[in-house]
């Protein structure tokens, strides 16, 4: 298994991630040196649907270990949002009268990670009994939501259990220029230093 290239979805990637996420190292936060707990699961976005599929598996296998896992889905939130806060009808007029830029900039104002949507992650985590926390849909909500902005915001809010970001792409270190999220394995979004690759990550 490559470790530093996004995986492809089978009984191999299964078995992985039900043994790193149930054992014990993984849930107590053993072995980050004093990081937050941010890992991400790399997989080709062509294989997204697979990907869903092996999740539901995944929460499955867990949850019969005593792992209780909640997901959230940033493109679900952010609909959860914009209907909250009354502007859902507006953002389907405006995306028939302004342009494609225009309408990224007035949706990353209505759910900028900072103001709006940490907050209702953090609504959601202090609400709920969880072990591990699964973070979805990051591909769904590009561009006007960039991963690396939802961790950078998140750091202070999920660090009492492990967060998975599943990632369509790769998170790559290169010595030359770091470590970065590259989302669809061709947009690079912008370094990120403080999350591990969950394949790499030894129990």
């Amino acid at each position: 298994m490559k470790l530093n290239a996004a995986i492809k979805p089978n009984k191999e990637m299964l078995e992985q991630l039900v043994k790193v996420i149930s054992s014990n190292r993984f849930l107590n936060k053993q072995g980050l040196g004093n990081e937050v707990p941010f890992f991400i699961c790399p997989f080709q976005p062509e294989d997204a649907n697979q990907v869903a599929r092996l999740r539901q598996q995944l929460t499955s296998r867990l949850e019969k270990k005593g792992v209780q896992i909640l997901e959230i889905d940033l493109y679900d939130l952010s609909m959860e949002i914009l209907i909250k806060r009354n502007v859902w009808n507006r953002v389907i007029e405006l995306e028939h009268s302004i342009s494609k830029d225009q309408l990224k900039e007035f949706l990353q104002g209505i759910l900028a990670p900072e103001e709006h949507l940490v907050p209702a992650i953090a609504s959601k985590i202090t609400n709920e009994e969880f072990d591990v926390l699964f973070l979805t849909g990051v591909g769904e909500v590009f561009p006007y939501i960039r991963s690396h902005n939802v961790l950078n915001n998140l750091q202070s809010t999920a660090k009492n259990q492990p967060t998975v970001v599943f990632f369509p792409g790769s998170y790559t270190h290169v010595p030359d220029s770091g470590t970065s999220l590259e989302l669809f394995g061709k947009l690079r979004d912008d370094k990120y230093y403080r999350a591990f690759n969950i394949f790499q990550f030894e129990v």
